[in-house]
């Protein structure tokens, strides 16, 4: 059979020589063995392609389809068919966008869009009557009809921020700036216990028009708590120290804890924490004594100190004057700084020459070194130790920081800002830190015990109000 225009240099068997560009190519297709003449027709058979008038792809994002059953027992495997005599397709609406995350729990399937959370009945359906009520019925079926879940939240695009544990399911929905769980009382945005300010900056800071970032969830089974790294341009800039991993928990319906590490990927199994780094798979909580570089607060190899922040405010209607700190756990506890409130103030009285001041306790020349030393790390003498035959001359000891009264560790709080216009300061022994509040970071140090164990009950300060205040 011959399939072209006549008069078109040919080559037998195959395309034309002419140019690329010309219309009149053609292809020749023999309908004889070794296409001789009176040979032996052949049956034209089964065509392996149909021609398309528009054989373009069509992407439904927002659709479902599945394939044949696969039984294990019986042999049965087709999951390669596709029938197309079958409803093999469902979708959902694409309003809400793309769909990015499917998780099978018993007979239903949860599916996660853009912007929507649904789910649908696996095998059987369910018949709504006119009253709203709803019966579960058997049928042909492989997924039923999907229906929604109340609330406009969904996943985004960061699957990766899909945890579980039981029935509860935690994901991020960067498009409301929100964390979000999903339990049997439907979904609850678990963002707004305390972080809710935080969250929609964090989240909404997330994708730059240089690079998309990345939102990693993961359930901790040791602690029994979700955690949730936020990091910025982890393509551009994958050593990026813009990021920030904390922690969810259950019991005390809080986020309790940041955390110093940048994971790749965070899961649990049975009852051990991991996390992925640099395709390396490093365990959590592990124990000293089958791991000895196991130290609290290390991290891919890398040492951090633990902190806590807190704020000092009693009688939270007078200016007061800050003049000690003391707390009470275990020795190495060092203040890395203590912070007051703002006052502003018209230094000249005019609108162009406006100040703000604020009482600190924070070393100016070495941000490193700690506002008030730890115990250990402050402690000092005046000479050194000498020996006279058989008695030793002990030197005593004193402490640059911290000091030991009844089971108390105690300090002086010397201010190290600059003072203010009118203001007049008594000697630095005195002079505390004068304010609404103080805010106050303390940290384990460097040279305590370092990577041990540390304990901390309660931070206190002694002060006293300021009058005409």
């Amino acid at each position: 059979m011959w399939n072209g225009s006549f008069g078109i240099p040919q080559s037998k068997g195959g395309y034309s020589q002419g140019a690329a560009s010309d219309v009149n190519q053609w292809a020749i297709e023999e309908s004889r063995i070794r296409g001789g003449y009176n040979n032996t027709s052949t049956d034209y058979g089964a065509k392996a392609y149909l021609v398309e008038e528009e054989p373009n792809a069509t992407i439904r994002e927002n659709a479902l389809i599945y394939s044949g059953i696969f039984n294990s027992r019986t042999g049965i495997n087709n999951t390669n068919v596709f029938s197309v005599g079958e409803d093999i397709t469902k979708a959902a609406s694409p309003a809400n966008g793309s769909i990015q995350k499917l998780y099978a729990e018993n007979s239903n399937l949860t599916i996660f869009q853009e912007l929507k959370v649904s789910r649908a009945l696996i095998d059987k359906d369910a018949i709504y009557s006119a009253e709203g009520g709803g019966a579960v019925t058997a049928a042909n079926l492989t997924i039923g009809t999907i229906q929604p879940y109340k609330g406009m939240y969904g996943i985004s695009k960061d699957p990766q921020s899909f945890a579980v544990y039981g029935y509860a399911k935690y994901f991020s929905d960067k498009n409301n700036n929100a964390i979000m769980r999903l339990s049997q009382n439907g979904l609850e945005e678990i963002s707004r216990y305390g972080m809710l300010d935080y969250f929609r900056d964090q989240l909404n800071n997330i994708d730059t028009p240089i690079a998309e970032g990345a939102i990693i969830g993961g359930w901790d089974i040791h602690n029994k708590q979700y955690v949730v790294s936020t990091q910025q341009n982890k393509i551009t800039y994958p050593n990026s120290t813009d990021y920030n991993t904390l922690s969810f928990d259950e019991v005390v319906r809080g986020w309790t804890s940041f955390f110093s590490y940048k994971p790749d990927q965070v899961f649990s199994i049975r009852n051990n924490f991991y996390s992925l780094k640099d395709g390396k798979l490093y365990q959590h909580y592990a124990d000293e004594s089958n791991f000895p570089s196991a130290k609290r607060g290390r991290f891919y190899d890398v040492n951090y100190p633990s902190s806590v922040t807190f704020v000092f405010n009693p009688q939270i209607n007078r200016s007061k004057n800050f003049k000690t700190i003391n707390y009470e756990g275990s020795n190495g506890w060092q203040i890395n700084s203590i912070l007051s409130d703002f006052t502003g103030e018209d230094v000249f009285k005019s609108n162009t020459d406006w100040a703000v001041y604020q009482d600190t306790i924070v070393p100016n020349t070495n941000p490193a070194t700690p506002a008030v030393y730890s115990y250990t790390e402050g402690k000092y003498d005046s000479a050194v130790p000498s020996n006279t035959g058989t008695s030793a001359v002990i030197t005593p000891f004193y402490y640059a920081g911290f000091d030991r009264k009844e089971n108390k560790y105690v300090a002086n709080l010397v201010n190290s800002s600059t003072a203010a216009t009118g203001e007049v300061l008594f000697g630095p022994d005195m002079s505390g830190i004068k304010g609404f509040i103080a805010t106050v970071k303390i940290s384990t140090d460097t040279v305590t015990n370092y990577g041990s164990e540390k304990e901390l009950f309660s931070v206190g300060s002694e002060y006293v109000a300021n009058n005409g205040y």
